[in-house]
């Protein structure tokens, strides 16, 4: 949906970076034009959009033909030209001060008295850009990440002159292309992404070069002890060493010398085919390894607290200085660096006084600045509030405990909308969004709920199932708990929907499992691939299924790991039913029209004798369900809806 008050949109550079903002553009409905110096660079970035966008069309992954959304751009070589009528002006050129000064000088001669300046830097100060122009009020960063068409997160940076108007347009754009922004209220060197995400890859480094570690080890320590996507030296070599050790060198901090090593002997990771680990498929092919090496058994001896104090350090002292706030750097944690949780909230959980006595001890034997903990790290510790076991730390636990990992709200109707909010990872399940779902259904006023509906964020998963690498650090008595939350979803007091839209795996499939109607797009996959990754189901599906679908289906889902579409599962009986994209939301609306139409307290009733009645022989169950029918016959709720049959008119139930 666009914005009211951009309509058009102006990108400068068609690289890597530049025309995937300018396709988020075109994506969003907004007219665009796209400029680089040469043309040739012009041309390449067009046909690179055109790709891009034939591909999302083939996935199904937009609502628009590819020709349409592609007829919104227009290409150019002349700066005046791209910025002449543009609402919103995004700088994308080399990220160097001395070019974005001259572009943005430039920009501000041509452009619109009203336009938006925004410069896509990673790093740079907004406000030495916004000095290059006679509106440093409107100018701000727009930090996209890369790629732009798949990364969710924009960070919007103030630069010492900017409005709340401005970055408030800023971030409401954002928003209407269908990215998530964070404010960064203070124009800080690395935002906040970087700021918190650079020591993760450096202070391995520095223990690397103090013969404190090995490579193999720090990385199968963060990632399988302490869940990261990649272990510190892999990202560094996947992204570039330079990366990390020019975004230092600009702020004239210290670099670790194995990274000052690796610079000047241009080894800096993949794309120049070695760097920490030797690559077989380089840009340069220099080298024939094996490529990232390490194994779970190398995981163990590295001291993984003192780079998540660090980091927690970072986080604190951007709450502390007000750029942003936890939720913000939570979010950008997440988004922008694919961590399992952010680092307040990570914070919350290992005792801020654990992380504060850390930095002490590290400070004490090295002397280094980046031990020194930031005052508000202190000034948390010392009144008391050192995380989530105090009632407070970042987050305040005490009265109304944030969710990190849910979206809720009630509706009109009394539908309890739930959305499982962790697109980054495909809505997989940590152990966090358990706890979540469990808390939320058990804390809210049941009287107020005529049904609850959970579904995904975003438009591939509903769930892709637990999130593996956030268990492996977990004790296995831990672990075994995880099946409360599927109870509590099973036996809540008012009907469960389940609407899957994308993957529906692992514990995906058993939060619909435990959910009483299943409503799916024909195409979901649904499956349980527990064995594949050397477990079986532990929420309930080997359980549920046998009594959906028989003993002998049951062991072939599991014992293959069989994943399958949501047709198929139809016809098995695991879903209720599956249908194409187009009358998915309607199906979904008429059940749950119909479940808010009927007797709360009958539908209470039924669901238990359903449930009760499984577990009983047949005489049993049957008198079970008599009992009850007589129970209800007696109730306000009977009455209305008998008056209300007999008077041609809605019944009004009231749950009595």
């Amino acid at each position: 949906m666009a914005n009211d008050t951009v309509e058009r949109v102006a990108v400068l550079g068609a690289g890597s970076m530049g025309h995937g903002i300018a396709e988020l553009a075109a994506l969003g409905g907004y007219d665009v034009t796209i400029r680089d110096i040469d043309e040739e660079i012009v041309t390449e970035g067009y046909e690179n959009i055109e790709w891009s966008l034939e591909k999302l069309e083939e996935k199904g992954r937009i609502d628009e033909p590819s020709d349409v959304v592609l007829s919104r751009i227009n290409r150019t070589t002349d700066l005046a030209e791209a910025v002449d009528d543009a609402d919103l002006v995004i700088e994308a050129v080399p990220e160097r001060m001395d070019i974005k000064r001259d572009t943005f000088s430039s920009v501000d001669e041509h452009a619109p008295e009203h336009a938006i300046l925004a410069s896509n830097t990673s790093s740079l100060s907004i406000s030495e850009i916004a000095e290059a122009t006679d509106r440093p009020d409107r100018v701000v960063g727009l930090h996209f990440f890369n790629p732009p068409v798949k990364m969710d997160l924009v960070e919007v940076t103030y630069g010492e002159a900017t409005t709340d108007e401005t970055a408030e347009t800023a971030y409401a754009w954002a928003e209407s292309i269908d990215k998530t922004p964070i404010y960064v209220r203070k124009d800080v060197h690395g935002f906040v992404v970087n700021t918190v995400l650079v020591p993760f890859m450096e202070e391995a480094a520095w223990m690397l070069s103090e013969d404190e570690t090995t490579v193999q080890q720090a990385d199968a320590t963060m990632v399988y002890e302490r869940g990261y996507p990649m272990g510190p030296f892999e990202l560094n070599d996947f992204g570039g060493i330079d990366i990390g050790y020019h975004f230092r060198a600009e702020s004239d901090q210290p670099v670790p010398p194995v990274v000052e090593e690796k610079v000047d002997n241009e080894n800096l990771g993949k794309k120049t085919g070695t760097g920490f680990y030797d690559y077989e498929d380089g840009e340069t092919s220099q080298a024939d390894g094996d490529g990232v090496d390490y194994l779970p058994e190398d995981a163990g001896d590295f001291d993984w607290l003192r780079t998540e104090a660090v980091m927690i350090n970072k986080a604190a002292w951007l709450v502390g200085n007000d750029v942003a706030t936890p939720e913000a750097i939570d979010t950008g944690c997440r988004l922008g660096g694919s961590f399992p949780e952010g680092m307040c909230r990570r914070g919350d959980r290992l005792g801020l006084d654990r992380v504060l006595e850390k930095l002490e001890d590290l400070h004490a034997e090295y002397g280094a600045e980046r031990f020194e903990p930031c005052d508000y790290l202190v000034e948390l510790v010392e009144d008391g509030w050192t995380g989530e076991d105090a009632g407070k730390g970042f987050y305040d636990y005490r009265t109304d405990p944030p969710y990190h990992y849910l979206e809720w709200e009630i509706d009109d109707a009394g539908v309890l909308n739930v959305v499982l909010s962790r697109e980054e990872r495909m809505n997989s399940m940590s152990e966090d969004m358990f706890m979540e779902i469990d808390r939320l259904l058990k804390s809210v006023d049941t009287d107020e709920i005529s049904c609850v509906v959970f579904e995904g964020a975003g438009d591939r998963a509903f769930s892709s199932g637990a999130d593996i690498t956030g268990f492996t650090a977990a004790e296995p008595t831990e672990i075994m708990e995880v099946d409360e939350m599927f109870q509590t979803v099973y036996h809540f007091d008012r009907p469960t929907v389940a609407k899957i839209d994308g993957f529906c795996l692992g514990a995906g499939i058993e939060l619909a499992l435990a959910c009483d109607i299943r409503i799916a797009t024909e195409d979901s996959l649904v499956g349980t691939p527990e064995t594949t990754l050397g477990v079986i189901p532990g929420g309930g599906a080997t359980q549920r299924l046998v009594r959906l679908v028989g003993e002998a289906r049951t062991k072939e889902m599991i014992f293959r790991g069989m994943q399958f579409d949501a047709a198929q599962a139809e016809e098995w009986g695991i879903v209720n039913h599956a249908v194409p994209d187009e009358e998915f939301d309607d199906l979904v609306d008429d059940v749950v029209s119909d479940l808010t139409a009927n007797a709360p307290l009958a539908l209470k009733v039924a669901k238990e004798v359903i449930h009760d009645g499984q577990e009983a022989g047949l005489e049993a169950a049957l008198a079970m369900e008599k009992k009850s029918f007589g129970l209800l016959a007696t109730t306000d709720d009977m009455y209305e809806g008998v008056t209300a049959f007999r008077r041609n008119r809605e019944p009004r139930f009231e749950g009595e």
